[in-house]
């Protein structure tokens, strides 16, 4: 299964799973990522590491440890 992590800088992607336990899980549907929604990765810090994604209209930046666990088409 791809994850957010392998997505390409610019090509929206649709979420179809969030993996994860307990408070991780809910963490991240907190932030608006759930399945169904469109998520853009727009780049990466210089180090590779957070990603800074578009969601819901909003920027946010994810661990790529987080971003491992959302699942996408």
């Amino acid at each position: 299964m791809r994850t957010l992590r392998d997505a390409s800088f610019g090509r929206p992607v649709k979420v179809i799973a969030v993996h994860g336990d307990g408070p991780v899980r809910r963490r991240i549907m907190d932030m608006g990522i759930t399945r169904g929604c469109i998520v853009t990765v727009n780049r990466s810090a210089p180090l590779g590491d957070p990603l800074e994604i578009t969601v819901r209209g909003y920027e946010l930046t994810i661990r790529k440890e987080d971003a491992e666990l959302i699942g996408i088409e």
